[in-house]
């Protein structure tokens, strides 16, 4: 684990586990935050003995959005809240939903604000039981951001996500999972547990072909059925003439555990 002030990472066989680490301010975000979170993605995606990626938090929340203390936020003049976006929460959600690797959320107390559409963009998110998303966005006069105008109304609808939205009220990890905005609500004992042993478990897989399917249903959530399945048939050729394709079909028919390795 490296000694990052506000970061933790953490490398189990494949599997690389970043821990935001500011528990005193529910691990909200600052520049410095940022800066090593989309770093260590960054070092994630280049290094390819990471097949799998798990982000939580440390303490008692996930993340509770931007830190409005931060020195980009405070001061005499008025802070530029669109710059911030541009800056810093488009390049992370951008980068999140472009790793070459499966993601996972294990989403351990209170993720509010950018935190919850942080969470919810990773590809899995578990959530401890008394884990809660909260839109907070509303409360200070912002719309949603961190991507989350894009993946509440795919998420959930558009009604919920205008009501999420809108009122701001804070959403239990269970009525999460009931109206589909996670994976899965679990006990808080077994949630790092449960993460990771997903992690562990998706890191075997074809990590190419799993980023691929996270690309083609993200860009078919937003087109025709015509170009919808023209995107298939182009990601089925290019994965269909790579290394894990032919090495599935050999596992198969030899009935061995394949051994992956493209991504």
């Amino acid at each position: 684990m490296s000694d990052d002030v506000s970061l933790l990472v953490a490398t189990h066989g494949a599997v690389r586990v970043l821990t935001l680490n500011r528990p005193a301010a529910l691990n909200s975000f600052t520049a410095e935050m940022h800066g090593r979170l989309i770093a260590a993605l960054d070092d994630a995606a280049a290094d390819a003995s990471v097949r799998a990626l798990v982000l939580t938090g440390a303490g008692r929340g996930f993340c509770a959005g931007q830190d409005l203390n931060d020195p980009a936020m405070a001061g005499d003049e008025v802070p530029d809240v669109g710059a911030v976006i541009e800056q810093r929460y488009r390049p992370l959600a951008e980068r999140l939903f472009s790793l070459p690797v499966p993601t996972i959320a294990a989403v351990n107390g209170v993720a509010a604000g950018a935190g919850a559409n942080v969470a919810i963009g990773c590809d899995i998110c578990f959530a401890a039981r008394s884990a809660s998303f909260i839109q907070a966005f509303s409360k200070i006069g912002l719309v949603p951001d961190a991507g989350g105008s894009w993946l509440l109304p795919r998420l959930v609808g558009r009604a919920r996500a205008l009501g999420l939205a809108m009122t701001g009220d804070k959403l239990a990890a269970e009525e999460a999972e009931r109206i589909g905005l996670i994976w899965k609500c679990v006990d808080d004992a077994a949630l790092m547990d449960s993460a990771l042993a997903m992690a562990a478990r998706l890191a075997t897989m074809p990590s190419r072909a799993l980023a691929a399917t996270r690309r083609v249903i993200d860009a078919g959530s937003r087109s025709g059925l015509a170009d919808a399945v023209g995107l298939e048939a182009r990601t089925q050729g290019e994965l269909g003439r790579a290394h894990d394709f032919a090495e599935g079909v050999a596992a198969f028919l030899e009935k061995r555990a394949p051994k992956f390795t493209d991504r």
